[in-house]
Parts: structure tokens; C-alpha cells; sequence
């Protein structure tokens, strides 16, 4: 029994490290989330890739993902994977994985070049579970993540990220927080809709009403 469950461990592996080289994984990254050898893993990567892996070490500073442009895409990743990972049961390799596709695909639909490799993506997702972003002292002094208020989650302060790019001479505040679910509908859609049909709608559930607004649809 303990030989047929490691063969289908070891199935799973190699199905894993499959689907990492086709998102562009490094060997590195292959070793980290399975428990194949390097020859296996080696032999593998040169299978399904077609070539060698890359050689060298892994970015391993933070730094490159607090500068402007790549923090903005490394922030929609970082939002995707913290979405995924409180609405899905999932391993955290597999929350990366999807979180990277759906990234991948938000940046085509928008014809953008992704600025960030798999790879690196599988790194922020080791910094911030390590809490390194938030103690780097850069991100401290550029106000990186900030505590907006938020009366619907625990504690009522919601961390995110600041203003980017952050000027001196402007560097941006914000003004309000986000609207909460149906703060605006009202004022959105009873000019289109009218009051009696947006009532009706409201009253069928098809419409949402923020909490406190007594005429929020």
C-alpha cells in the first residue's frame, strides 16, 4: 500500500512540475514545490521545455517589486492571490498558479506586457508571507501599504497599498475610501430605471443596498 501511495504522490508531482514549466518556472521553484529529484526535475524541465533551465540565483530583494511600474503589477497579483486564497480551498502553490494565469489573462485583455514572471510572482508570494514587504524599510519610508478605514471587516482598518508612483512635489492622497457595495447605485440607476422599478428590483434582490443608506439601491 505505502508503494502504490507513493506512486500516486509522486504522479501529482510530476503533474505539478509540469504545469510550473509551462508558466515558466524555474528549476529552483520546481525543487521547492515537489518532492522529485533534481535529476528527475532536470530531465523533466528539458522534456516539456525543451531546453536547459536558466542557471543562476533568484531575485531574492524586495526592492524591485516597490518601484513604480512593477509594484502596479505586482499589486493586481498580490490582490488576485489574497482573493483566491479567502474564497477557495486550494494549496498556496496552486493559489499562485491561478492567481498568475488570471494575471497573465488581465494583461492580454488590456494588450499590456506582463511585467512580471512567474517566478517573481512565486517569490512576492514567500515575501509576504514572511511579512518582508511591510518591514522593508523603503516601503515604510514611501508609504508602500497603508490602513484605510473600513466598517465592514474586523477591526474596521483595511491594509493596502499607497499611492503609485509617489512624487514629491505631488504626492497623492486619498481622498475617501472605496464605495462600499450599492453605495452609488441609487444615484447610478434611478435615472435610467426610475424609482418604482428600482424598488422592485431592490425588493426582488436583484439590486443590492449598502449598509445605512436608506436610499442606496
Amino acid at each position: 500500500m505505502a508503494a502504490v501511495k507513493s506512486i500516486v504522490n509522486e504522479s501529482k508531482d510530476i503533474e505539478r512540475a509540469v504545469a510550473l514549466i509551462g508558466l515558466g518556472a524555474r528549476l529552483q521553484v520546481l525543487e521547492s514545490e515537489t518532492s522529485l529529484s533534481y535529476e528527475k526535475l532536470l530531465k523533466l524541465y528539458k522534456e516539456v521545455a525543451g531546453k536547459s533551465p536558466s542557471k543562476g540565483q533568484l531575485p531574492f530583494s524586495t526592492d524591485w517589486f516597490l518601484s513604480w511600474q512593477p509594484n502596479i503589477h505586482s499589486s493586481l497579483f498580490a490582490n488576485i492571490a489574497e482573493y483566491l486564497n479567502k474564497t477557495v480551498a486550494l494549496d498556496s502553490i496552486d493559489v499562485v498558479m491561478k492567481a498568475y494565469k488570471l494575471y497573465e489573462e488581465q494583461m492580454t485583455t488590456c494588450g499590456i506586457e506582463p511585467l512580471l514572471s512567474f517566478t517573481r510572482a512565486w517569490r512576492l508570494s514567500k515575501f509576504m508571507d514572511a511579512g518582508m514587504l511591510e518591514a522593508d524599510p523603503y516601503a515604510i519610508e514611501r508609504e508602500a501599504i497603508i490602513e484605510v478605514p473600513d466598517d465592514d471587516i474586523p477591526g474596521g482598518w483595511l491594509p493596502m497599498h499607497g499611492m503609485v508612483p509617489r512624487l514629491s512635489g505631488t504626492p497623492g492622497v486619498l481622498a475617501r475610501p472605496a464605495p462600499r457595495i450599492g453605495e452609488h447605485n441609487h444615484e447610478i440607476l434611478a435615472p435610467v430605471l426610475g424609482d418604482a422599478e428600482l424598488a422592485r428590483l431592490r425588493d426582488l434582490g436583484v439590486v443590492r443596498e449598502a449598509a445605512g443608506e436608506g436610499k442606496a439601491g
